[in-house]
Order: C-alpha cells, then sequence, then structure tokens
C-alpha cells in the first residue's frame, strides 16, 4: 500500500478527496493526499476532515510510516468512530499555516545560496525559520544577511522542481546536508531557484521568490566549534 502525495507538484492545492487504504488507533492513510508529512525540518499539515461526508475530524500531524516510507499517516485529534479502509476522504489543510511554511522553506534556500557552507540542521515554522552550517569561523552580520536574502527575493526568481534518478552523479554534487536526500521509487526531488541555488528537497515551495516577503536576520549563534546557527523571521 501506498499514498499518493499530490503536495510534491501541486503545493498549492488546499484541498483533496481520497479513500482511506489503512488504519490504526487515531491515525489513517489514504491513496491520495495534499497533506505534507514532517521532513527536512517542514512541519507535517494539520487541518480538518470529512469521514464519508458527516464525519468531521481534526487532523493534527501528518507522517510517513516509519517500515513504509510510501504510506502517509494522518494523526487525528480524537479517536475515529468506525473507521474503515475504502471510506471517502474530504480533506482541507490549515493553508495560512502551510503556505507560511512554504515562503519560509524557500527563503531557506535562499540563505543556503548566500551561506556557502554544509547544513547541519534545520528547521522551519509558519513565521520563522533557521539553519546551522558547518561555519568554525562567520564573518557574516546579521544586518548583512538580512539585506542579502531580501535582494534575492525582491529579484522574483522563479521556484521548480524536478526529479532525477538517485543513481544519477549529478545528486551527490548537489547535496547540502550531511544525510542522504529521502528517495522515492529510486527518484529524488530536485528544488530549483533560477539562477540562484538548486537542491534535493522534498518540501513544498512558493512559485516565485517575491512571495517570500521581506525578512529579517535576527540572529547568528554559535553552537559549537564548528556549527553556526542563522535565525530568520519574516519582517510583516
Amino acid at each position: 500500500m501506498k499514498s499518493i502525495g499530490l503536495y510534491d507538484m501541486k503545493p498549492y492545492a488546499k484541498h483533496f478527496i481520497g479513500n482511506i487504504i489503512s488504519t490504526e488507533p487515531q491515525r489513517f492513510a489514504v491513496d491520495a493526499t495534499v497533506f505534507y508529512p514532517t521532513g527536512g525540518g517542514q512541519p507535517g499539515d494539520a487541518g480538518v476532515v470529512l469521514i464519508d461526508g458527516d464525519q468531521p475530524c481534526r487532523v493534527i500531524d501528518t507522517i510517513r510510516d516509519k517500515e513504509n516510507p510510501s504510506l502517509i499517516w494522518h494523526i487525528t485529534e480524537a479517536p475515529i468512530e468506525d473507521l474503515r479502509q475504502g471510506s471517502r476522504v474530504e480533506g482541507h489543510i490549515d493553508w495560512e499555516t502551510r503556505y507560511g511554511y512554504m515562503r519560509m522553506h524557500t527563503c531557506l534556500h535562499l540563505l543556503c545560496s548566500v551561506i556557502k557552507a554544509p547544513v547541519t540542521g534545520c528547521s522551519i515554522s509558519a513565521d520563522k525559520g533557521r539553519l546551522d552550517f558547518d561555519l568554525p569561523v562567520s564573518q557574516w552580520h546579521k544586518d548583512d544577511i538580512s539585506e542579502s536574502l531580501n535582494k534575492l527575493i525582491a529579484g522574483d526568481f522563479p521556484v521548480t522542481s524536478y526529479w532525477l534518478s538517485a543513481d544519477d552523479p549529478n545528486v551527490a554534487k548537489l547535496v547540502r546536508t550531511r544525510a542522504a536526500p529521502p528517495a522515492f521509487n529510486n527518484k529524488v526531488r530536485i528544488v530549483e531557484i533560477k539562477s540562484v541555488d538548486v537542491q534535493p528537497c522534498g518540501g513544498t515551495h512558493v512559485a516565485s521568490t517575491a512571495e517570500i516577503g521581506p525578512v529579517v536576520c535576527n540572529k547568528i549563534a554559535k553552537k559549537s566549534a564548528h556549527n553556526r546557527r542563522f535565525s530568520l523571521a519574516f519582517a510583516d
């Protein structure tokens, strides 16, 4: 069994209709969903679903199955009575929160283009985010980071994605993190900000850097001898 992640090619889709393919206490999986599962520093989506048209339920998180990553679980706030395979599900994500994730995730890719160092950690929320870099010494000032990012954002660069074979030697050249990028069906998703940045990523992104809006680097912290943390937030 597997779930199709509609968010890969339709990140702006706000709702879906699917059928339950697996159930467990207080969680279910469907054949296709727009709910993004936790991964790559991006939180899983939350929202509301209707079961068989008349049973509303709050989804508080979305995750991949540890044993079968192709299966996407929707975690419910409370148990659902008579949950069964084949039931029709209509789901609606918390769009404002998701859109905040998309804007910040793309902004962190811009930060990768500014800071030329391996990424050691990532965290994304709807109004802020951070990246940790393997950077023994940093000459950057937070005002310089803010200025560089806002210039790239104002550049209105298009953001697109495509897939490469996991065996393609170009994939290794594009990796920014210590861990290998996730592969599904032996393919790795690549996100490209035209003329700015290209790297493997399974997260959701905006279609243009202009959608990010003004940002500020509010802190640069030394976390260890080889680790610097750059924290960002939306300025609006």
